[in-house]
């Protein structure tokens, strides 16, 4: 876990521990005249921080260049220095935890629904009331209390193998537990969140025991054990492992978009499908935001939360990480248009949290390692 901060301000003060010119460390009277004269002059010569200057600090599971580039905008704007500490989102929570009252954090950001609403559970964010956020990110993109907000939308799509599969044929995920796909769909571990939030929202639009069903029919059709993650499954349906693959848009979205001809041409090997257009719509998560419970710089949480779902951030995640943004009318990178129109599944994301031990549980008794 990186315990560091990350100072992403437009300025990079030295720290107060910078190297003093020898002819500065005097013994004597000398050396006392030097240590609390002109030692301190040196210091501030040295670009030591100012405590005073506005700052908010932030925990993040995200690890993207996006982000980077927008606090650095942010601070330019706001004259808000943004301090990150980067790791796992269970790392993150884990310290939170710990840190308790005493803690430096402002900001938690994190990936997946389910995972906000743990640490909302578990008394590390606190409410907000923000008229701006409320306006820019639709209702099932949030908490219902103003516990969090999503920043970043993911949709659970089908990618298949262009030259094995016909689209028509696979419209929905509860097809994928029909025998026609034995041995033909590769997936993720039953571990990984993606894969629980998934299974979370099928409890909330079929009932546990036919999302029951459903895992039971798609261990059934398996190329191979679970393993991996999303770019490996598409690599996998590309080399003919399998057809069909469960994965995150914004997977297939850095292939096509990368500098990298070889993952580009992996990314065109496969097409995508949104499933259930004629009913619910694809299933739907986030990354997203919510000030801790202990923030110090509370004001200043709430306005880089602000200034992230506005729309120049919103078109940054949008267009250079290939997410698709919450605020309505921004605009998507051009690999993402070229996909078209889709319906989204618009159940309230905190259910994916509220059914997420049902879905763990499902998945073991069906076998889904």
């Amino acid at each position: 876990m990186d315990r560091h901060w990350k100072d992403h301000s437009t300025s990079h003060p030295l720290p107060c521990s910078a190297s003093i010119p020898e002819r500065a460390r005097g013994s004597g009277l000398v050396g006392f005249l030097l240590a609390f004269i002109v030692l301190p002059f040196l210091l501030l010569l040295a670009g030591c921080e100012d405590e005073s200057e506005p700052v908010v600090n932030v925990y993040s599971h995200r690890h993207y260049d996006t982000d980077e580039a927008l606090f650095q905008r942010f601070s330019e704007l706001s004259g808000i220095r943004v301090r990150v500490v980067s790791a796992s989102a269970d790392e993150l929570i884990a310290r939170l935890e710990r840190e308790g009252p005493a803690s430096p954090a402002d900001v938690l950001i994190t990936v997946d629904a389910g995972r906000l609403h743990r640490a909302k559970e578990r008394g590390l964010l606190q409410p907000i009331e923000s008229q701006t956020l409320n306006a820019a990110v639709p209702a099932h993109l949030r908490d219902r209390d103003g516990y969090w907000f999503g920043l970043t939308q993911r949709i659970r799509i089908l990618a298949y193998a262009r030259d094995r599969v016909d689209p028509d044929s696979l419209t929905t995920y509860e097809e994928l537990a029909e025998p026609e796909w034995e041995g033909r769909i590769v997936a993720r571990t039953s571990e990984n969140i993606y894969n629980v939030s998934h299974m979370a929202s099928l409890v909330a639009a079929l009932g546990p025991e036919a999302a029951e069903e459903w895992a039971r029919g798609v261990v059934a059709n398996f190329a191979r054990s679970p393993q991996g993650n999303d770019t490996d499954q598409i690599r996998d349906v590309a080399a003919g492992v399998g057809d069909v693959a469960l994965v995150n848009s914004y997977y297939v979205g850095r292939l096509l978009g990368s500098d990298d001809p070889e993952a580009r041409e992996l990314g065109r090997q496969v097409g995508i499908i949104f499933p259930n257009q004629e009913d619910r719509g694809a299933h739907v998560n986030v990354s997203g935001i919510g000030v801790t419970a202990h923030a110090p710089n509370r004001e200043h949480a709430i306005a880089l939360m602000e200034f992230l779902a506005g729309e120049e951030a919103q078109r940054a995640f949008a267009e250079a990480n290939f997410e698709y943004p919450v605020r309505d009318g921004t605009s998507w990178a051009p690999e993402l248009q070229a996909w078209g129109e889709f319906r989204s599944d618009t159940l309230e994301l905190a259910r994916l949290g509220e059914l997420n031990n049902e879905a763990v549980q499902i998945f073991d008794r069906a076998g889904w390692r």
